[in-house]
């Protein structure tokens, strides 16, 4: 069995993009039953004068997008996915080839890494920044900094992050129990999470100030 290489995996992933667009916006429905197709035929499918249909192959399974067509019809931007097979995720028995769930593994672990993302980002909203040439750089906190909509400020801090070059600014809350502390534990230094050993303050900024100025 052939390994996924870097460009295969690579068009998995640019399909699985493309076809989740799709799925949101209501375009795709499965087709009634099980029907297998070679390359040959579902080429067959690309929306064009005279074609049956315009099928979507999305890790080896075909869904009809023709509600959307105007994204995937010769000449969109999503063409180059409609009425192709993008990778070999199933054999001709139907069944799925160790491939596909090598794929499957690493969307699984992407999907994990966002939420994680997702998580940190509630956690430790990035701050707000400036910069002109005559008052040089500002990072402050707000309510809605970071696009997270909250009900605390925090303060700006240094977040380094494990194999990253440089730390970013991120808000802090000041108050309350640290975010990991387990629940059940109402004993806490109400310090919020500034004692994350993740974090550093910026030299010439107050500690608990909102607002860290850096003149020229």
């Amino acid at each position: 069995m052939r390994r996924l290489g870097g460009r295969g995996l690579l068009l998995g992933l640019a399909a699985a993009a493309a076809a989740a667009a799709a799925r949101w916006l209501g375009w795709w429905s499965d087709r009634a039953g099980l029907r297998l197709f070679v390359p040959e035929e579902l080429a067959r499918y690309r929306g064009g004068p005279g074609a049956p249909g315009l099928y979507l192959a999305l890790l080896g399974r075909v869904y009809d997008v023709s509600p959307g067509r105007r994204h995937y019809e010769p000449g969109a931007h999503y063409s180059g996915f409609a009425g192709r097979v993008i990778g070999r995720f199933y054999g001709e028995d139907g069944l799925p080839t160790p491939t596909l769930t090598r794929v499957e593994a690493v969307m699984a672990q992407g999907a994990e890494a966002g939420q994680r993302a997702l998580q940190e980002k509630q956690k430790f909203p990035p701050c707000n920044a400036e910069w002109s040439s005559g008052r040089g750089s500002r990072l402050w906190c707000s309510t809605e900094s970071g696009g997270v909509s909250r009900d605390w400020v925090g303060v700006p801090r240094k977040l380094y992050r494990p194999g990253a070059k440089e730390p970013h600014c991120v808000c802090v809350r000041t108050t309350g129990p640290p975010s990991d502390q387990a629940p059940g534990l109402a004993a806490h230094t109400n310090r919020g999470d500034l004692d994350n050993p993740g974090l550093g303050e910026y030299a010439g900024c107050p500690p608990l100030a909102v607002t860290c100025s850096f003149p020229l």
